[in-house]
Parts: structure tokens; C-alpha cells; sequence
């Protein structure tokens, strides 16, 4: 439908292909390059920004498999980040394994978590679904502080190694950076794959309709688990790449806060769609930053016991009221905007 006029398919790769027309080869390369300059070019500051953003990216497409493309409602996408986080750090610290051993093994150990705590899916849905998930958000962390402090650090959480490769740290904001983005771009591509497979088609027909979907035969059973799976692995990856960044990791660091948050940039960027994950991590994580410098600026005009309140509370204020905006003006997100323009700039100057 929104394929540019000419676009002619001789074979049936080139009709899965995800990249089609040789502009969009083009603009791909260019912006792979351009993201692999991008350190020589900005501070550590933005970059640390930049870092986050994959980081967050990487999670937030575990939360569209689960709740976009399947419509099972999930609260607890910080909780798993934790699991993965301290799950790797624990097999680093206790049993001497290198980071890149423990992280495919920590993903697992999340992912069964995920599981564990998706077989309520099997029968409640909904909102009751939603209480299930947050029910995560608080065992875990309490699991972590109160059974064996002595290992996990409780509330004081656990400082971080940074890893290496062939000799060499990671341990500046540049390495990192081309760790994350990397693991960003390739976890968006397996994104976008499962999204169109055989797989991703049974996870819509179970949010449009699970009992019409049963009766097709799908097995909604093994696919609503195996997109619990598939969103905590997103979630033990992204809580592995945050425990190096941060280089400590601590309860206070996954938080209900932090679910909820990705719950609403999947929202703002577009439900089910892979570009607007990327869009709504990008959108939200810049607001985060633009409002902690806007709120000193304003704090100013206002007495000093309202100033300090409006900057403190004004992070949460500005992402409700987007979140709110979205959910009125625009509920299917950045996504819907994004296939607008490019109708429009493939089909201009004419209207039709």
C-alpha cells in the first residue's frame, strides 16, 4: 500500500525483503554510517543520552512483542531487566564466567521467568492480566533485597565489571555506545522479522480475536507463552547492556516508574509497529532530558517552595500530558504519523 510507484517484485525474496528500492539501501547505509561517526562527533553527555535510547529500545521491543503484536498487557518489563541484570553480574562475580558467556545464559534464565509469570495469561486477560505482571514488579525486588543479601548486595545493589574484548575495557561512553547500538540495531531487525513470520501473524490474530485464532488453529497456549519469552529475553538483554552502562546495578534502578514509562513510549511511538518503538524511545527519552532543563529555568518565576515542587513533579506532568495527547489525537502514535509523510512525499505534488 505504501510502496513507492514502479516498485515492480520479480521473486519472493524481493517481495519479503524488508529493505526494497535502491534509494532505501541508500539511506540505510548512509544512516549506519552516520550512527558509527556519531561518537566522534558529540559529547560524552549526549552520547550517554544516545546509550540509554539503545538500551531503552532494546527492551521497549520486547514490551511490542508482548503488547503490541499479542495485546497481553504487561506492567513488569523492569522487573525482568533486573533478573537479566543480576543474573549476569551474579555468574560474572561468583562463577568467573566472562560477560559474553553470561549474558546468553542470564536472557534464558529471564525468559523462563517470563514464562513462569505469562501462565496467567492462559486464563485472564485484561486488566487482570495487568495485576499479574505488576505482581512481578514487587516479588522480584523483594526477592533480590530479602533472600540472599549476601550474594545479590541487597539495597545496596552490586557494582559492575566492565567487560572486555581481546584485551581491550569497555569502559568509556564510546565503547559502550558501539556495544548498544549494535545490539539495538540487530535486536530491531529480529524485531521486524518475527514481526512478519508466521509467528508474528499468530501474535495479532490473538489480540484481535484469541477465541476466532484458537478456532483457525493456532495454539493460543504456546504462542501467548512464547511471547512472554520472547519480551523478558528482550528484557534480560537490555537489563545486561544497563548494569554496564551504569557500571552498578541496584533494586532502585527497575522500578514500577520504569515499567510504566515504557508502557507509554510504546504508546506515544505506535502500538505493534517497530519503528514506532524507535520513535517513542527516542521522543520520551529527549523529553526526560529536555525537561531537566526546562524545570530550573521555570522554577525560577515561581515561589521557591512551588518552584522546587513544579521541578521535581515536572517530568511526570509533561509525559502524562503526551501520553494523553497520543491516546486522543493520535492513538496509533509516531507510526501512523511517519506512514502519513511518507504518503506524502511519495505522492506529491498530487493529492490522490
Amino acid at each position: 500500500m505504501w510502496r513507492p510507484c514502479g516498485v515492480i517484485d520479480e521473486t519472493y525474496e524481493q517481495d519479503l525483503a524488508i529493505v526494497r528500492t535502491f534509494p532505501q539501501w541508500t539511506l540505510t547505509v548512509a544512516a549506519l554510517g552516520a550512527l558509527a561517526l556519531l561518537p566522534a562527533y558529540v559529547s560524552g553527555v549526549t552520547l550517554n543520552t544516545v546509550n540509554h535510547i539503545a538500551i531503552t529500545i532494546v527492551a521497549l521491543h520486547g514490551v511490542n512483542i508482548l503488547t503490541g503484536l499479542t495485546g497481553q498487557i504487561t506492567l513488569g518489563q523492569a522487573a525482568f531487566m533486573a533478573i537479566g541484570a543480576y543474573s549476569m553480574e551474579m555468574m560474572v562475580r561468583y562463577w568467573g564466567l566472562s560477560f559474553w558467556i553470561a549474558t546468553p545464559i542470564a536472557m534464558l534464565i529471564t525468559g523462563v521467568a517470563g514464562v513462569i509469570i505469562g501462565l496467567p495469561s492462559l486464563r485472564i486477560k485484561g486488566f487482570y492480566l495487568a495485576m499479574a505482571t505488576l505482581a512481578a514488579q514487587f516479588i522480584v525486588p523483594w526477592i533480590i533485597v530479602n533472600v540472599r543479601p549476601d550474594l545479590t548486595g541487597g539495597t545496596d545493589g552490586l557494582t559492575v565489571s566492565p567487560p572486555s574484548i581481546g584485551g581491550l575495557q569497555l569502559t568509556s561512553q564510546e565503547s559502550i555506545f558501539y556495544l548498544c547500538a549494535t545490539v539495538a540495531v540487530f535486536s530491531t531487525v529480529f524485531a521486524r522479522n518475527i514481526a512478519r513470520s508466521r509467528y508474528g501473524r499468530a501474535f495479532i490474530a490473538i489480540r484481535d480475536n484469541d477465541i476466532a485464532a484458537e478456532i483457525m488453529g493456532i495454539a493460543v497456549v504456546r504462542y501467548k507463552l512464547l511471547s512472554f519469552f520472547l519480551c523478558s529475553l528482550y528484557a534480560g538483554l537490555a537489563g545486561c547492556l544497563y548494569a554496564i552502562w551504569m557500571r552498578g546495578i541496584s533494586v532502585e534502578h527497575f522500578t514500577l516508574h520504569e515499567s510504566i514509562w515504557y508502557l507509554g513510549m510504546l504508546i506515544v511511538g505506535g502500538m505493534g509497529s517497530v519503528v514506532g518503538v524507535i520513535l517513542g524511545a527516542i521522543m520520551i527519552r529527549s523529553l526526560t532530558i529536555l525537561v531537566t532543563y526546562i524545570g530550573p529555568w521555570i522554577a525560577v518565576f515561581l515561589p521557591p517552595g512551588t518552584g522546587t515542587v513544579l521541578e521535581l513533579g515536572l517530568g511526570p506532568i509533561v509525559f502524562g500530558v503526551v501520553v494523553l495527547a497520543f491516546l486522543i489525537y493520535e492513538p496509533h502514535g509516531l507510526a501512523r504519523i511517519w506512514e502519513r509523510f511518507k504518503a506524502f512525499y511519495r505522492l506529491w505534488p498530487y493529492s490522490y
